[in-house]
């Protein structure tokens, strides 16, 4: 059997000898990726072979020596029940309707769709096959692979507004990985702090790859969920502010290490750390190991982010020894070009980009724009009478600046920048520039300034000695408040009496750990998209309460059905899509209701909630939150659609969300042209007259979408907009965004 194996893995080989030499240079793990596929197709007529070629392939596999090496394995693909069938999709053949069977997890693609006695048929050929079928439409469902672009809308299900003219907290059911794709076009490079509980892939069916709970018997559990992971990761990066923002993730002992692994490979620029905290202080019961009384949680530091000196140093006994900062200016300001083993210009292709200067004022004139990887830097020319600057490190290699451009012009403003010293080693005059935190030093009045120089930079005050700040917490945190089971199970049990959820996390838990880097941006956006039970968008509720922040969350959550509970639901005949069997998922069942019971005080039955809130806010949780709640369900759209403006009610979501998610949002364009609180939407540009008019007098609105394929009409529109209005042109933006995320 083995020479057969041998025999047949080269057969294997041989068919994908063709896309060898183009995938060589992508690594093993494509390669044996693409093996996995092959092998899909082989095991449909011969099982047993298919198996031996695994066991090939696995040994293969575990010759590799270096870094974190796994299968990227084929790309997962999600279903989606509620969409109604059309010609050219992806679908799977379902089981009949009270059976319990696995079904047909083939992919098949509809190629056409006709109405036959009252009875809707789909004719179905197999992907990668020669198999052809037909059967009624409604005995299948539509399969969205990842490496499928989406053009998705939202669709509103609920509000619930106490909040006043506060943005809006945004509660996404979704597939995460589609949903981190929609907020691209949203929310790319402005949010603040992601907070993520992800599957711990303890082997317990807590969590699916490919539509399949993965279990313990799972020989490729740890390298599916490496896959799974690293996938919504990098997506995720896209989303953080590049300048100053955090990335938090909890896990347990089974992936700790190849997490830790994983997100140095994602984030090579940033600074990783791990802090152990005791969320079950009574302990795991287990018979031959210790009983485990904590999780992890990495600490991923996104350019200038820092930890905010709250004085709790999170460990009993360690007390809260106050640390001395110096106010010399050398103390305050720092070099600007980013150092370190490994960072070269590649990494961050969009903080390369020159700075130039009058090199006899000392004084920065004009920020550039970042230079594309094949541009040299030797073809800019700089401005008449200025000097490029460029993030050039000390051994002659192109690194790239702390700041974006974007945030260079607001330390600008600020003056908490300039130029120093010329550097002979680098041939390049010295950038200086505050972090955050001590650059807030100087807006809070921490550090006193005697005024700006010349060029706008500030001028401490020489009378001071010392700052004294609150000392920073520990790496390990044994806080009374984390416990699991009293402020996480025991809360969820008073919000929403009768209804579980597996390991919820204890609100002060997930809140002390934002307060650390958000704690002094009330404006923040904050993410969670394993958002499960809602606890993340709790916890920012009550940090909005403590300090009167507007901070606004974006919680993104399937409507899956825990295992256990499908085989019952399956057994009564229903399936995914019927209205029973959503009512039991995680969004409808779990997170909507404990948000809602969250912000009103009341529980689902409409009783007080009975519970006190402690740790940092003391107040009664029946007395609810003044903020305000939108739910929403992803769509998958037709781009035929959105090009023609017929998907606009889908897509206005999106621009609401775009613009902050706050106050009103258009709905219609039926006159042509609508301005909202924050934003403002022109169709006919016969009316754009009007509608910029209209733009002018509403101070509070930043950004216009300009709907136009007429790049010279778009360019007159924005010529008449305010510079404070940033222009967006439909449906170009959109649609790019969504062709260009589908090949990545």
């Amino acid at each position: 059997m083995q020479v057969r194996a041998n025999r047949a893995l080269q057969q294997v080989l041989a068919l994908d000898c063709a896309g060898a030499a183009r995938r060589n240079s992508r690594g093993i793990d494509e390669n044996v990726s693409r093996l996995t596929d092959l092998i899909a197709h082989v095991k449909q007529k011969d099982s047993n072979l298919a198996d031996d070629l695994e066991n090939e392939i696995r040994a293969l596999a575990e010759r590799r020596q270096f870094g974190l090496n796994f299968e990227r394995h084929r790309p997962e693909a999600v279903e989606l029940p509620a969409r109604r069938v059309r010609k050219g999709d992806k679908v799977r053949v379902l089981p009949r309707r009270g059976s319990n069977e696995r079904g047909d997890h083939r992919l098949w693609r509809v190629a056409r769709t006709e109405i036959l006695d009252g009875i809707r048929w789909a004719h179905l050929v197999l992907i990668d096959g020669d198999e052809s079928t037909v059967v009624d439409a409604s005995d299948t469902v539509v399969a969205a692979e990842f490496r499928d672009p989406i053009y998705p809308g939202l669709r509103s299900t609920g509000r619930i507004e106490r909040g006043g003219d506060r943005p809006f907290h945004v509660v996404i059911s979704a597939e995460n990985y589609h949903a981190l794709q929609t907020l691209q076009y949203t929310h790319r490079g402005r949010v603040d702090c992601i907070y993520i509980d992800p599957p711990y892939n303890t082997g317990a069916k807590d969590w699916k790859y490919n539509n399949d709970y993965v279990d313990g018997d799972d020989l490729y559990r740890h390298s599916k969920w490496l896959a799974f992971m690293e996938r919504r990761l990098l997506l995720a990066k896209e989303l953080l502010n590049p300048d100053d923002s955090v990335l938090i993730v909890t896990i347990d002992e089974k992936e700790y290490a190849r997490l830790a692994l994983l997100l140095g490979q994602v984030f090579p620029e940033a600074e990783v750390q791990m802090v152990s905290s005791v969320i079950k202080p009574g302990g795991t019961s287990r018979s031959r190991l210790f009983s485990r009384v904590e999780e992890y949680l990495f600490f991923v530091y996104i350019g200038d982010a820092e930890v905010v000196r709250t004085g709790d140093p999170m460990l009993n006994g360690a007390g809260d020894a106050a640390a001395v900062v110096s106010l010399k200016d050398s103390d305050l300001f720092e070099g600007m070009v980013r150092r370190g083993i490994g960072v070269v210009r590649a990494q961050r292709p969009k903080q390369f980009y020159p700075i130039y200067i009058d090199t006899s004022l000392r004084r920065i004139v004009e920020v550039g724009d970042p230079v594309d990887a094949d541009v040299s830097r030797d073809d800019v020319h700089s401005p008449v009478g200025l000097t490029a600057v460029w993030p050039i490190k000390d051994d002659g290699t192109e690194g790239f600046w702390q700041l974006s451009p974007s945030g260079l012009r607001r330390a600008i403003s600020r003056g908490t920048v300039r130029v120093g010293t010329f550097n002979k080693k680098t041939g390049q005059w010295r950038i200086q520039y505050m972090k955050a935190q001590k650059a807030r030093y100087i807006e809070d009045g921490t550090v006193k300034i005697a005024g700006r120089d010349a060029n706008g930079v500030v001028i401490l005050e020489r009378d001071q000695t010392l700052v004294r700040e609150k000392s920073t917490a520990r790496t390990v945190w044994t806080k009374a408040s984390h416990d699991a089971s009293v402020n996480g199970a025991g809360l969820l049990n008073k919000v929403i009496p009768g209804r579980k959820f597996p390991f919820p996390k204890s609100l002060y838990a997930v809140e002390d750990a934002m307060r650390f880097f958000v704690g002094d941006k009330p404006e923040a956006v904050v993410l969670d998209f394993f958002a499960g039970s809602g606890t993340t968008a709790h916890a920012v509720m009550r940090l909005n309460k403590q300090d009167g922040g507007r901070r606004r969350s974006i919680s993104v959550t399937n409507n899956e059905v825990s295992a256990g509970e499908q085989n019952a639901l399956r057994g009564e005949g229903l399936r995914p899509g019927d209205e029973e069997w959503e009512r039991h998922g995680i969004c409808e069942y779990i997170t909507r209701p404990r948000l809602a019971a969250a912000v009103t005080g009341l529980t689902p039955d409409g009783e007080p909630i009975d519970w006190s809130y402690k740790y940092g806010d003391q107040s009664e949780a029946s007395d609810g939150f003044e903020e305000n709640v939108e739910f929403f369900a992803l769509t998958y759209e037709s781009p035929w659609r959105v090009a023609r403006h017929r998907a606009f009610e889908a897509i206005a979501p999106l621009l609401w969300l775009r613009a902050g998610a706050e106050g009103s949002r258009v709905e219609s364009l039926a006159t042509g042209w609508a301005v909202a609180d924050t934003y403002g939407i022109v169709q006919d540009l016969d009316m754009a007259g009007e509608f910029v008019r209209a733009v002018s007098e509403c101070k509070t609105v930043a950004m216009a979408f300009i709907v136009t394929d007429d790049d010279r009409r778009y360019q007159m529109v924005c010529r008449a907009l305010s510079e404070e209005v940033e222009p967006v042109r439909l449906y170009e933006s959109y649609l790019q965004n969504f062709e260009l995320n589908g090949r990545n």
